[in-house]
């Protein structure tokens, strides 16, 4: 969940906002502001307000297609009321068909199952920013930044994950010495898919938790601007496959293997923050262990490097650790949130920067609820 101080308010974005031909239309993306934290997490759904956001544009014109989530915002250092929201963005070959001339958009055969059963289709996930220049009451669409495209798209009959086609998404991001470092889930073949020559092991080299950035100078003007690790250093184009963080990956013979398979295990759905206490980054993660992202476990990682652009430091994450796991439960998106103590509120901690304790916040779905929640405070020794 993305928040942020914006002068003495406390500002959460919680949602989805857009055209989906899946799930319908939505205008749940919306935003609520208090003078303290649990003020504004304790509201009621009615003390939300929707934003000023810009209109999808129709099918095969150039503009924002599909549904928008706002899953993490970088805020500047000189006017306080100017927000980038990164965008996590679902489209469908109905929204973003294929385009011949910008190699962007889907093809509409082999597509893989959706959530909704066998005459459904999935969803591709990719990563964009937008703009606000009054403390999120309005926003600008600045554009994609990162995306796979068609032809890394793992089709029938490899694809049976009921998750996405391929794509790159769920993303969270910190600002660091210039750079707003990037963290996202990966789900695309890491070569030019082909049924015949597809191979299992392949497409699990190249998925899990990777890793971007961008210069905060290029925000405004971000399209192509973004850079992908490719194994040494922040080289790989924004279209194309990069490496993920090794560490992060689920070894095979402890089940790990392809997003698209239903039986893989994979890590997805990071959240980083900066701890001040620990002085050294913290990245809050779920695990899937099935279909559609079922999985009832929620996972840390440190990185110990202040410096995250220094040689290989933006991929020394220690290996994931249990935090919480809740049999029969599937829980997603998990985030660290900052208390409602003299103390948070002085430092102005948000989900990007937090002290000695923290929330601890996650989607609980049990079948019969299905909720946002905290039940829990983390402590850091």
């Amino acid at each position: 969940m993305a928040t942020v101080w914006v002068g003495d308010s406390f500002r959460i974005f919680p949602g989805k906002y857009g055209e989906d031909p899946l799930w319908g239309e939505s205008h749940e993306l919306k935003f609520a502001s208090a003078l303290s934290v649990d003020s504004v997490f304790l509201k009621p759904p009615t003390a939300f307000h929707e934003p000023r956001m810009p209109p999808n544009d129709s099918a095969g014109k150039p503009g924002l297609h599909g549904a928008v989530w706002f899953e993490s915002l970088y805020q500047s250092r000189v006017d306080s009321l100017t927000l980038f929201a990164l965008y996590h963005n679902e489209n469908y070959p109905s929204t973003l068909p294929y385009d011949s001339l910008t190699g962007e958009g889907y093809i509409d055969a082999d597509w893989p199952e959706g959530l909704k059963g066998p005459d459904t289709k999935t969803a591709v996930c990719r990563i964009g920013i937008m703009k606000s220049e009054d403390g999120g009451l309005s926003w600008t669409n600045k554009g994609i930044i990162l995306q796979d495209l068609q032809p890394r798209m793992i089709l029938r009959p490899h694809n049976t994950g009921i998750n996405f086609a391929g794509g790159v998404g769920d993303p969270s991001a910190v600002s660091q010495n210039g750079f707003l470092y990037i963290f996202y889930g990966e789900y695309g073949y890491p070569d030019k898919y082909s049924e015949k020559r597809y191979s299992a092991d392949k497409e699990w080299s190249g998925q899990c938790i990777s890793m971007a950035r961008i210069p905060l100078e290029a925000l405004n003007e971000p399209a192509g601007k973004a850079r992908r690790w490719d194994g040494q250093a922040f080289r790989a184009q924004p279209d194309s496959a990069g490496r993920p963080v090794k560490n992060l990956q689920i070894a095979k013979e402890e089940g790990g293997g392809p997003a698209s398979s239903p039986k893989s295990k994979y890590y997805w759905g990071p959240s980083v923050s900066w701890n001040e206490w620990l002085q050294c980054w913290v990245m809050l993660m779920a695990k899937a262990e099935g279909p559609s992202w079922k999985g009832n476990s929620i996972y840390i990682s440190f990185n110990m490097h202040p410096d995250l652009g220094e040689e290989n430091n933006s991929q020394d994450w220690s290996v994931p650790k249990l935090v919480l796991q809740k049999p029969g439960h599937v829980l997603w998106y998990p985030s660290l949130q900052p208390l409602n103590t003299p103390e948070d509120r002085a430092s102005k901690y948000s989900s990007l920067r937090l002290g000695k304790q923290a929330r601890l916040f996650y989607k609980d779905m049990d079948g019969k609820k299905d909720a946002y929640i905290s039940d829990y405070i983390l402590k850091f020794d």
